[in-house]
């Protein structure tokens, strides 16, 4: 008979498992995480930030559904599928929403949505197969001001507002964990030098800091992301401080020490993997808070850019929309926003649960 395990993260497995409301979080993450990846495959429009605008058919209601004809470009290039996987694909043909269509001597005849007059075409162009290039379209969630699928736009979006969790955390451990390590272990001048630098750092607002960095760095994403990044640090330092001062008076750093183990072993090798719970899940938390933090940067303008779909730029180019009997089109990027920071907040409240020993 094979005895269940009972060590430490076994135990936390288990009890992790048993948070109903912290194991839909981890999924919902996941699935975030998946649509970040394969957003451009699972997107209707996979243009490049799914950027095909239809002015004629803009602002329109989730659920909306128009032909639309097809019109190939006279260059047409192929795009690899780490390409499509990355950028996109390039736009091969141009759109037109029409209202109905007729084929009459070797010509196709449109009726326009816009204005709903005729255009006419030679078959010659869709290779004398013009049934092939016209295609009934649906709008999921509706058209954005530009007439641009708003539902690729969020799936798009959510790589922006996922990576840059992922990086600033990313960023934030890397620079936290070894300043707050050092400051907790060695203590005395060099505590209270680290410390000072932390509470100058930490008396600074978050979104003001971040303005700084971008202003120095430029305007992008990219430059989001490593702001943001540069930012954190300073609440993962303060936690590892904390438990390293109360680890190292453990009795297996005493006896580390003993044995003639250097300092830096003993705080990576010994003392850092015992205090991982805590980070763990601080992490989460500030996954939640870059999230905001590029949500707003983009609310403001000085976030990711034009055409790229951030959630928070698209709120700020619908946020009057509101008041105009269209109040989807900011409500569904704000609801976007709201799932996966309380995602990554009940996901921290689940991990602290399960990670506490003494419960």
């Amino acid at each position: 008979m094979k005895s269940n395990s009972n060590s430490l993260h076994q135990l936390a497995l288990r009890k992790f498992k048993k948070n109903k409301l912290g194991v839909f979080s981890f999924s919902y993450i996941v699935l975030c995480g998946l649509i970040a990846i394969f957003c451009y495959v699972l997107a209707p429009d996979n243009s490049n930030s799914a950027n095909q605008m239809h002015l004629e058919i803009h602002s329109k209601p989730p659920g909306f559904n128009v032909l639309m004809l097809k019109i190939p470009n006279q260059q047409q290039e192929k795009t690899s599928l780490y390409t499509t996987l990355i950028e996109g694909k390039k736009n091969d043909f141009k759109e037109l929403p029409i209202l109905s269509y007729s084929v009459q001597n070797n010509i196709l005849e449109v009726i326009k949505y816009a204005d709903q007059l005729p255009k006419s075409y030679p078959l010659s162009i869709f290779n004398n197969e013009p049934k092939k290039f016209i295609s009934k379209s649906t709008f999921v969630f509706g058209t954005d001001k530009y007439g641009r699928d708003l539902l690729s736009r969020l799936l798009i979006g959510t790589r922006i507002s996922f990576f840059i969790g992922f990086i600033a955390v990313f960023i934030s451990l890397i620079i936290g964990i070894p300043i707050g390590a050092i400051a907790g272990y060695y203590g005395k001048k060099i505590d209270a030098f680290i410390m000072w630098f932390i509470n100058v750092t930490w008396s600074i607002p978050t979104l003001l800091l971040v303005v700084a960095f971008i202003l120095v760095m430029g305007k992008g994403y990219w430059q989001v992301f490593i702001a943001v990044g540069l930012t954190m640090w300073v609440e993962v330092a303060r936690i590892v401080r904390g438990q390293v001062i109360s680890a190292k008076q453990e009795q297996y750093v005493e006896a580390a020490k003993a044995l003639g183990f250097s300092n830096l072993r003993i705080i990576f090798k010994h003392i850092l993997p015992n205090i991982m719970a805590p980070i763990i899940v601080i992490s989460a938390a500030n996954f939640a808070a870059a999230i905001l933090i590029e949500s707003g940067l983009s609310f403001l303008g000085i976030g990711a850019q034009p055409p790229t779909p951030s959630w928070g730029a698209i709120i700020k180019n619908h946020y009057n929309y509101i008041i105009l009997g269209k109040p989807y089109l900011a409500l569904i990027p704000g609801i976007a926003i709201m799932s996966l920071v309380m995602a990554f907040m009940l996901l921290g409240n689940a991990l602290r649960d399960a990670l506490d020993v003494k419960s």
